[in-house]
């Protein structure tokens, strides 16, 4: 199997290989396996969506019956054209009886895209086809800054709007956990901002932060700062709204490794305001002076263990979403303790 790296993946949905074979769409950002997958049979089809040519299953049909998926492989499309088939869901589904007669074909014409959540390397779908040649698998994992910026200059671009570098800055640290939920709350953005031309912080507060994403942040930085009164309340909020907790803690998770970096900086002997100040992207004005804070309260192994304490976290969230709430609460509550203790010596 060729797994391809991230540089390569856009690549490849924009320009699926014409014979056929195997496309395993996996990964923990949920949203961009099902954007990718959506976007690979679309391109793959070229608009065709004769029944006969697009056929979608559920994974659970192939499991409860293996032999379905080789006659849809080997079956030839009456009218011509490409037949593509998309098994969704198949995530935790012991789909290899049904996989392997088809990986043992010499050659087959169908291509089959697998739609799948996070699957550990070794294990599953990634262990059966990892040595096949004809296999590609495309793994989805949360948008990394750059990420983020692309897929903020997408939608700005498609509706014709400018972003200030506030603005910007402000996304960075609200958006990138989902890709369909960054993509959803980017589109809502657009659409508010669309009658002045250009999007602005406060255009972000009005409208991502009723979603919840400027409440994420004052979460974050209660947790970071030890006000566990804050904290508390935001957590309430969490439960109550029914919030997404794995994207939450890989927001604080990578909020946290920003203040690593951040710590390294000042214990290099550079002034902590300076440090803040030459963020890029530029931190938002309004969280500066909660950056000089964290800065102050947090040392360099302290970081290192709370990233390691959110890491645990954003992985449990990811593979447990029943789990997600309760481990990321008390997650934040350990840290907002640690910092509240470390204030007060201080």
């Amino acid at each position: 199997m060729t797994v391809l790296k991230a540089a390569e993946i856009d690549r490849f949905v924009a320009n699926p290989p014409d014979a056929g074979g195997v496309v395993l769409v996996f990964g923990p950002d949920t949203g961009l396996v099902s954007e990718r997958a959506t976007r690979l049979v679309n391109k793959a089809s070229e608009g065709d969506s004769d029944p006969f040519n697009l056929i979608k299953i559920d994974a659970a049909d192939i499991s409860a019956d293996p032999n379905r998926l080789i006659d849809e492989v080997l079956t030839v499309p009456l009218f011509g054209g490409r037949r593509i088939v998309w098994v969704k869901d198949a995530s935790g589904k012991n789909l290899n009886p049904a996989m392997e007669p088809v990986l043992k074909l010499d050659d087959w014409q169908t291509l089959v895209v697998l739609e799948a959540g996070d699957i550990k390397k070794g294990a599953g779908l990634r262990k059966l086809v990892e040595t096949h040649k004809r296999a590609i698998a495309l793994p989805c994992y949360a948008d990394s800054d750059r990420g983020i910026d692309h897929l903020i200059d997408e939608e700005t671009r498609e509706a014709g709007l400018s972003i200030t570098r506030e603005a910007r800055a402000s996304l960075h640290s609200l958006l990138g956990g989902d890709r369909m939920a960054s993509r959803g709350e980017l589109k809502k953005l657009c659409l508010y901002a669309l009658h002045k031309g250009r999007i602005d912080s406060e255009d972000i507060e009005a409208i991502i932060g009723d979603a919840s994403a400027f409440e994420t942040s004052e979460l974050i930085d209660a947790a970071a700062t030890g006000d566990l009164a804050m904290l508390d309340h935001g957590l309430e909020r969490l439960a109550e709204a029914g919030s997404k907790a794995s994207v939450i803690a890989n927001q604080a998770l990578k909020h946290f490794q920003q203040l690593h970096r951040m710590r390294i900086d000042v214990d290099q002997g550079k002034s902590a305001q300076a440090v803040i100040d030459g963020q890029r992207p530029p931190v938002f004005f309004s969280r500066k002076p909660k950056f000089s804070q964290q800065l102050r309260i947090w040392a360099l192994k302290d970081l290192e263990k709370a990233m390691d304490i959110l890491s645990e976290a954003t992985r449990i969230s990811r593979l447990n979403d029943p789990l997600g709430v309760p481990v990321l609460s008390e997650a934040l509550l350990k840290l907002g303790r640690a910092a509240r203790a470390r204030n007060q010596r201080r």
